[in-house]
């Protein structure tokens, strides 16, 4: 942390993350400046601590050798371009917490074991870290999900030693974007699907973003049953797939319902990780990630009875695939962090029958392939938000036969124009999917976009359906 003494650094965006690397660099001894769009309530804390506010400023100040972004803001922002421009160092913060670590007893820092993916990052990350404490390690998640980076790894205990000893790091195409010298234990791409080209510019550059994550691996991490994903790690010297199927080796699956690992066990025919119907979170995705984050536990050597005590243990996460309740014998699952066609596609696959409730901002994503092959599931269809149009024009093509219903959301951010909450629009949503219902059918909100059209975030549209889902009785 001696290095950035004296350092002149600007912080752009503060955020939680770019709060937390604010008061790291004032404790580092750095010479701290903040911008951000509007004066947030924790510009007061930084300034008190030594930071100088400067407003929202389009270029780089004199003088400032590096600047830590926001993951939020694109690399076309003016002052970012005026950085690249000046030859001013830009990094996000994983990387400058990555400069950051302080070293354990053994005078090395805590290994990262780190995921990427469109979808399933979150989930993967939350059972890594199950495993890891069933295993006895110090660790936590951190990164795009939970504690910011740059908090866990230089905090300390009492005793001056560091806090934790490995930590499972979730990591998102825009952090990855502002990273260059990131060397995870083991990482994996979960899969690449369409989303956030309005940020990277096209697919190709957001592909790329993800694949930087491998660059510095000595393991890499793909399901074997997503084709960009696999082809990142076919070229990497320590390749390591999962998949649904039979495992050969070299890769982790599934021989009569158990979790089976033939990368890194020492038997050629195989460990079993996990016994048939131990986990218990649903859905071949979440079989896919709970092999994921197996893969990388072996990875760190975590043993196999470890690794099935971690993953028996995990119930998932808030508004991913969560049985809210059941009325009229009709299930209503809460889905909401389902925030692009490829999540959704996935969500859609673990139920028969649905009535689907889809829409919002699809961010540049194309929905047609998503409801083509999904169209025999459905039994009905309530749409929502802005995109609502490209899902109904999609559903026209693909799924002629299906009822749909559109609801006009608020699309300003909560209010629709006419005094209309999201809370009411949910709740209007909510009664045309129980119309549309049968027993034994499942109401399933994967909305396949983006919420911020309608809500704060995704947690609260999951939030409002649970709370319709509710009031039904």
């Amino acid at each position: 942390m001696a290095d950035l003494r004296g350092a002149a650094v600007l912080v752009a965006g503060l955020g939680v993350s770019g709060a937390a690397a604010a008061r790291v660099l004032l404790d580092a001894g750095a010479v701290v400046s903040l911008t951000d769009a509007a004066e947030r309530p924790v510009v007061a804390e930084l300034t008190a601590a030594g930071a100088t506010w400067l407003g929202e400023v389009g270029a780089v100040p004199e003088g400032t050798d590096l600047v830590v972004t926001s993951p939020g803001w694109r690399p076309d922002a003016p002052l970012l371009a005026d950085a690249a421009r000046r030859g001013v160092e830009v990094v996000g913060e994983p990387e400058l917490a990555w400069r950051l670590r302080i070293a354990g007893p053994d005078g090395a820092p805590a290994p990262w074991l780190a995921v990427t993916g469109t979808n399933g990052k979150t989930t993967t990350v939350t059972m890594l870290e199950a495993i890891l404490l069933a295993a006895g390690r110090r660790a936590v998640a951190a990164g795009n999900v939970g504690r910011p980076l740059v908090e866990v790894v230089t905090a300390r205990d009492p005793d001056g030693t560091p806090s934790v000893d490995t930590v499972a790091v979730e990591l998102s195409s825009f952090q990855l974007h502002w990273s260059s010298s990131l060397a995870p234990v083991a990482a994996a791409v979960l899969n690449v699907a369409d989303d956030h080209t309005d940020w990277h510019g096209s697919f190709a550059a957001y592909r790329d973003a993800k694949a930087r994550i491998l660059e510095r691996a000595p393991v890499a991490v793909a399901d074997a049953g997503d084709p960009v994903a696999a082809a990142l790690v076919a070229a990497h010297p320590h390749p390591v797939t999962v998949t649904l199927g039979e495992p050969r080796p070299g890769q982790l699956g599934v021989r009569d319902g158990a979790l089976v690992d033939r990368a890194f066990a020492a038997d050629p025919a195989g460990e079993v990780l996990l016994e048939a119907g131990g986990l218990q979170v649903p859905g071949p995705h979440n079989t896919v990630n709970a092999l994921a984050a197996a893969a990388l536990a072996r990875a760190a050597g975590v043993p196999a009875e470890a690794v099935g005590r971690g993953l028996a243990g995990f119930r998932g996460g808030a508004h991913r695939n969560v049985l809210v309740g059941t009325v009229d014998g009709v299930d209503y699952v809460d889905d909401s962090k389902a925030t692009n066609p490829h999540a959704a596609g996935a969500s859609l696959a673990s139920y028969p029958r649905v009535v689907w409730i889809a829409g919002g901002l699809l961010k540049g994503a194309d929905v047609d392939p998503l409801v083509a092959a999904v169209a025999s599931r459905l039994a009905g269809v309530v749409l929502l938000g802005r995109d609502r149009g490209l899902f109904a024009a999609a559903l026209a093509r693909h799924a002629p036969t299906v009822p749909v219903v559109t609801v006009v959301s608020g699309d300003d951010g909560g209010m629709d124009g006419t005094g209309v909450t999201a809370e009411a629009t949910t709740a209007r949503v909510v009664a045309a999917a129980r119309e549309l219902a049968r027993p034994g059918d499942t109401v399933l909100l994967a909305p396949a976009a983006a919420s911020m059209d309608v809500y704060r975030d995704y947690a609260h549209r999951g939030d409002a359906f649970a709370d319709a889902v509710r009031a039904l009785g």
